[in-house]
C-alpha cells in the first residue's frame, strides 16, 4: 500500500476507531507497614513487595497484569494488520559495514526476518561462508551474540552470548580457521569487552555475581579486571585490577593496536573517569597512572611508540586530542593535538590518520587529520544526518561508514582514506520513499529561555491543523546524543500522516559537557521542562494537540516520560514509559544503579537532594484523583539494567490513584532484557502493540 493511500485512509477513518473493552486492572495488594523515614519526612512504599522478583506473588502479579493488558490489546481492531505491515517493512536484507580481521572480510547479515544478523566472512570475490550464526544459540532466540573481539592476526576470536536479555554474559574461545571452541567457557561477565594480548590470552571485566536473593537484581558493586590464559581454568585468572585493594564500581580495558600498552578505565558513576596504562613490552612495568581523579573523561584513541593520543574534556567540555609520553603521561605534560572547537567532539582512528566526529546542533561533520594534527580534509556527507563507522585498522587503506537520518534509511559508503572520495557500498533495501518525507530541525525556547533543537519529520503536504498523531521521543541524559537515525517501526506513524519529533534535551551530550551537566543533579528539572516546552512547541505551531499527542522514552527516557505526564497530565493523550528508571528513591539500591548518582543524586547525599528527588520521581508523583493519559508501561522480566520493579511499582499505584476512561496498562515481556539482542520476531510484536495503543488511543485508526 503506498503512502499517498493510507495518508488518504487516515483522514476518512479519524472517527472509525472501534471502542475496546477494558478488563478491571487486577488488584495489588499493599502493605502500608513499609514506610521509609527521610531526613524527618516518612515515605509509604506499600508496594515495595513487587521489588522480589523471585516471589511467587510477583508472578502471579505479572501473570495477571498482562492477562488484562493483551486483551485489550487482542481487541484493537487494527492490531493484526498493523503487526503484519511492521513484518512486511522489516523484511528485507539488512547489512553491516564490512570489517577486516586476518584476511578475511566479515559481515553482518539479516536475511529480512531472522531473529538474529548472521556473522559472515569472505575472502577476496570468494562466496561468503556463515563464521557464527547466533539463531542457532536458542530455540526462541532468547539467546543473543554481544561482541565478538578477534587477535591481532585474526587466528582466534572470544565472543559474548546473553541469555534471555540479561548483563551476564558467557565468552567462547574458537579457532577462526576450524571455528572450534578452545578451552571451557567463561562465565558471569558484565560491562565488559575482550581485549587481547597476543595471541596467549584477554582480559576482561566482572563483578562477584551476587550469592543472596536475585542475580538480576541484586547490586553489583565491584567490578573487577581479570587477564584469562587460554588453555587454563578461569578460576585460575589473573587479577589485574579492581577488587578489594582497589575498589571501583566500572573497570574497562583495551589494547592499544600495536599491543604496546594495557590501557585501564576506572569509575565509580557514569561520568568521569581514572586512566591508567601498563607496558606490556616489559612483563614488571607496573601499571602507572595517567589521571588520578575521575573529574573528567579520558580514552586513549591510539600509541605510536612511546607517544599516547588521548581524547579528554578536561580543560575541554568539548573534547580535544592531546599525545602524551608514556614515560610521564599525567596532564601537566600534555600537548594539544586536536584543540577544543565549539562543536562536541568524538575522535576515532585509522590508516594512519584521526577522524574527529562533530556534532553541529547534533548532525554529524567529519574532517581527517593527520597524526600529526594536520586537517586534511572535512569529508562530504550526503547530508543532514549521523554518520558513523570512521575506524579501521592502521595499515588499512580504506574503510566503510554508515550515513543516516530520520528519513534517510542506513547507506554503507565505502571511504578511500588517501583521497577522501566516499561511493555508495550498498544502499538500504527497506520499503521506503525519501522524496515522500520531509525532516527539519527547528529551535524552541525552554522554560528558562534556553534555545533547544528539535528535528521535526513527517510526510509532506501534511497539514498543520492540530489534528495530527504525533509522538514526542525524549532521552535527556547521561551525556547521550541522539543524533538522527531511520526507524523502520516509525514508518507506521509517517506513513499515517503523523508526526515524529526529537528534541536533543539537557543531560544529553550535544553541546558537551555544560549541556549535560544542566541536566543532572539538581538540574534534572530542565530536562523535563525541556520536553514539556517541545509539546507545547508542537501545539502551539499546529503540529498537533494534546488530544493527538503521545510521549515515549526508554530507560533514563522512561524517567523522563513518566515525569512528564505526571506534572503535566493534561498535555499528552498517551504516555509510554519504557524499561524507565521510575521509583528515584531507591533505584540505587539495585544491580548498577548506584553507579548512575552523577547524573541523579542519591537521597543518601543530603535532605536538599532527597526532597529534589521525591518532587520528581515519578513513581512519588503520582495524585490520588488525576486523569492520567493513556499509558502503556512496558518492560522485561530479565531485565538487569533498570529492574522492572520500577516499572511494577509505578503501574500499580498509577492504578490505583486513576481516576477516568483512559487505559493505564503494564506489558511485560518474559525472557527480555533492557532491550539489547532481543529476537526480531518479539521486537515486532512489541512495535505492534505499542503502536496499536497510541492510535487506538489518539482515536485514529491507521489505513491497513
Amino acid at each position: 500500500m503506498s503512502a499517498s493511500i493510507i495518508s488518504c485512509d487516515v483522514k476518512q477513518s479519524q472517527q472509525e476507531v472501534a471502542p475496546v473493552e477494558l478488563k478491571s486492572y487486577p488488584r495489588t495488594d499493599k502493605n502500608t507497614t513499609v514506610v521509609d523515614d527521610y531526613f524527618g519526612t516518612e515515605v509509604p512504599d506499600p508496594y515495595r513487595w513487587l521489588e522480589n522478583d523471585t516471589s511467587a506473588a510477583t508472578a502471579k502479579w505479572v501473570e495477571a497484569q498482562n492477562e488484562v493488558t493483551f486483551d485489550y490489546l487482542s481487541q484493537i481492531s487494527f492490531r493484526s494488520p498493523l503487526r503484519e505491515r511492521i513484518e512486511e517493512l522489516w523484511n528485507y536484507e539488512k547489512y553491516s559495514a564490512p570489517f577486516k580481521e586476518g584476511g578475511w572480510t566479515y559481515f553482518y547479515k539479516n536475511d529480512g526476518l531472522q531473529n538474529h544478523s548472521v556473522l559472515y566472512r569472505q575472502q577476496d570475490d570468494s562466496e561468503p561462508e556463515v563464521f557464527l550464526d547466533p539463531n542457532t544459540f536458542s530455540e526462541d532466540g532468547t539467546t543473543s551474540l554481544a561482541g565478538i573481539s578477534f587477535t591481532k592476526d585474526g587466528s582466534q576470536a572470544a565472543y559474548m552470548i546473553s541469555e534471555g536479555g540479561s548483563d551476564w554474559r558467557k565468552a567462547i574461545v574458537v579457532d577462526t580457521e576450524t571455528k572450534e571452541q578452545v578451552g571451557d567457557t567463561l562465565r558471569d561477565l558484565k560491562f565488559t569487552g575482550i581485549a587481547w594480548k597476543g595471541n596467549e590470552g584477554f582480559y576482561y571485566s566482572s563483578y562477584d555475581k551476587p550469592d543472596e536473593g536475585s542475580a538480576l537484581s541484586a547490586m553489583t558493586d565491584q567490578h573487577t579486571l581479570y587477564y584469562h590464559e587460554l588453555g587454563t581454568l578461569q578460576s585460575e585468572d589473573k587479577l589485574i585490577f579492581g577488587g578489594s585493594e582497589t575498589p571501583r564500581r566500572y573497570i574497562g580495558a583495551s589494547v592499544t593496536e600495536d599491543q604496546r600498552f594495557l590501557v585501564i578505565s576506572a569509575a565509580h558513576s557514569t561520568s568521569g573517569n581514572e586512566l591508567y596504562i601498563k607496558d606490556l613490552s616489559n612483563p614488571d612495568s607496573p601499571i602507572m597512572p595517567v589521571v588520578k581523579n575521575m573529574d573528567h573523561e579520558h580514552s586513549v584513541l591510539a600509541s605510536e611508540g612511546d607517544t599516547l593520543y588521548i581524547q579528554t574534556n578536561l580543560d575541554a567540555p568539548n573534547e580535544r586530542v592531546i599525545t602524551a609520553e608514556a614515560a610521564d603521561p599525567g596532564p601537566e605534560n600534555w600537548t594539544d593535538l586536536i584543540p577544543e572547537t565549539d562543536n562536541v567532539l568524538d575522535a576515532s582512528t585509522g590508516g594512519g590518520k584521526i577522524f574527529a566526529h562533530y556534532l553541529e546542533d547534533a548532525t554529524s561533520l567529519v574532517q581527517q587529520y593527520g597524526m600529526d594534527g594536520e586537517l586534511e580534509r572535512t569529508i562530504d556527507l550526503p547530508g543532514m544526518g549521523s554518520a558513523r563507522g570512521f575506524s579501521t585498522k592502521r595499515e588499512e587503506d580504506e574503510l566503510y561508514y554508515t550515513f543516516t537520518s530520520y528519513i534517510y534509511p542506513p547507506t554503507i559508503f565505502h571511504y578511500d582514506i588517501a583521497s577522501g572520495a566516499s561511493e555508495v557500498y550498498k544502499e538500504s533495501g527497506v520499503d521506503f520513499d525519501p522524496e515522500q518525507y520531509e525532516s527539519k530541525q527547528v529551535f524552541f525556547t525552554s522554560r528558562d529561555g534556553t534555545r533547544v533543537p528539535m528535528i521535526i519529520t513527517h510526510k509532506k503536504g501534511v497539514e498543520r491543523n492540530g489534528e495530527n498523531p504525533a509522538l514526542l521521543y525524549g532521552y535527556g541524559g547521561f551525556n547521550i546524543s541522539l543524533t538522527a537515525s531511520f526507524s523502520v517501526a516509525n514508518i507506521i506513524l509517517l506513513e499515517n500522516g503523523g508526526i515524529y519529533a526529537v528534541p536533543n534535551l539537557r543531560g544529553g551530550g550535544e553541546y558537551g559537557k555544560e549541556w549535560h551537566e544542566a541536566g543532572t543533579r539538581m538540574d534534572k528539572q530542565n530536562v523535563f521542562d525541556d520536553f514539556i516546552a517541545a509539546a507545547e512547541y508542537l501545539i502551539d505551531n499546529n503540529y498537533t494537540s494534546s488530544e493527538y499527542l503521545g510521549i515515549s522514552g526508554r530507560s533514563n527516557g522512561g524517567l523522563l516520560v513518566g515525569a512528564a505526564m505526571t506534572q503535566r497530565p493534561d498535555l499528552f493523550k498517551v504516555a509510554l514509559p519504557g524499561v524507565g528508571v521510575l521509583d528515584m528513591l531507591r533505584y540505587h539500591q539495585f544491580t548498577a544503579g548506584a553507579g548512575w548518582a552523577s547524573d541523579y543524586g542519591t537521597v543518601d547525599d543530603s535532605e536538599e537532594m532527597f526532597k529534589y528527588l521525591y518532587d520528581y520521581s515519578p513513581y512519588h508523583s503520582l495524585e490520588p484523583g488525576t486523569e492520567y493519559p493513556a499509558t502503556l508501561v512496558t518492560t522485561a522480566d530479565h531485565d538487569d539494567r533498570v529492574v522492572p520493579a520500577h516499572s511494577f511499582k509505578f503501574a500499580a499505584r498509577l492504578q490505583e490513584y486513576h481516576e477516568g476512561e483512559n487505559p493505564v496498562l503494564i506489558r511485560i515481556e518474559t525472557k527480555a532484557g533492557h532491550g539489547a539482542g532481543k529476537p526480531t520476531s518479539m521486537v515486532i510484536v512489541e512495535h505492534a502493540d505499542t503502536w496499536s495503543f497510541f492510535f487506538q488511543n489518539v482515536g485514529v485508526a491507521p489505513g491497513y
